[in-house]
């Protein structure tokens, strides 16, 4: 019993594995489960259509048996009536019996005929229905299909753009910004550093107090020129 058990254990998990496997080879290809599904259908369709024309035949062939018993009835009333105008009473007796016989075949056939039309009507609209939701399978596994790949697509572009990432550019050009700045701060500091250094400023202090020589020097020669130019004025006034 213990070993039957751990058989049926087995089993059951090779079951599932095989279950789990299928449903990941499923996942990864729909198309095969779609397909897979798609040809069940089909076989069961099949399948359907062969119990749907043994129904129809056996309402055909209700219906020929029952054509045929009437005709058969129908003659029988025309002998029984000729037997009674001829006073052929056990004649008579017999195809009483086989009025009654088939008036009975004929009313049981009836029933037979009306329940294998039901039966017909039935398969031929189950047929159609299964039919129908093949053509739906087939629509739906076009339509998500589709949608899959334009999905798979759209992260296939997704995946490229995120895979051209500009961090790289982005940190060069804080590299080459930090080092534009840090040139431009260094030249400022330089520029103040000379403006507050002894000797620029004692280089300024000469040029401005050269500035101020050379203006004093201009000065004393416009004073020179003025006071030569009064003296030679003065002789001449006194001639006259």
């Amino acid at each position: 019993m213990a070993d039957i058990n751990l058989i049926a254990r087995l089993a059951n998990l090779w079951s599932g594995f095989v279950s789990l496997w299928v449903t990941d080879v499923e996942k990864r290809h729909p198309e095969i489960a779609y397909q897979n599904a798609i040809d069940s259908m089909i076989v069961k369709y099949g399948q359907l259509k062969s119990a749907t024309a043994a129904i129809m035949r056996r309402r055909e062939e209700i219906n020929a048996r029952l054509t045929s018993e009437r005709e058969e009835l129908a003659q029988i009333g025309a002998d029984l009536n000729a037997a009674l105008a001829t006073g052929q009473d056990e004649l008579g007796i017999v195809l009483i019996q086989k009025k009654n016989a088939l008036e009975a075949s004929i009313k049981a056939l009836e029933q037979d005929w009306q329940q294998s039309q039901g039966d017909a009507e039935e398969a031929k609209a189950s047929l159609l229905q299964v039919k129908s939701e093949i053509q739906k399978l087939r629509d739906e596994k076009d339509r998500m299909l589709a949608q899959m790949h334009s999905a798979q697509a759209r992260l296939k572009i997704q995946n490229q753009l995120e895979g051209l990432s500009v961090d790289a550019e982005v940190r060069a050009l804080d590299n080459v910004r930090e080092h534009i700045k840090n040139t431009v701060a260094e030249a400022k500091m330089g520029s103040e550093l000379r403006n507050s250094d002894l000797d620029v400023q004692l280089a300024k202090l000469r040029q401005s107090s050269g500035s101020i020589t050379a203006r004093q020097q201009l000065d004393e020669m416009k004073k020179t020129r003025a006071a030569q130019a009064g003296g030679s004025a003065s002789p001449a006034g006194k001639t006259m």
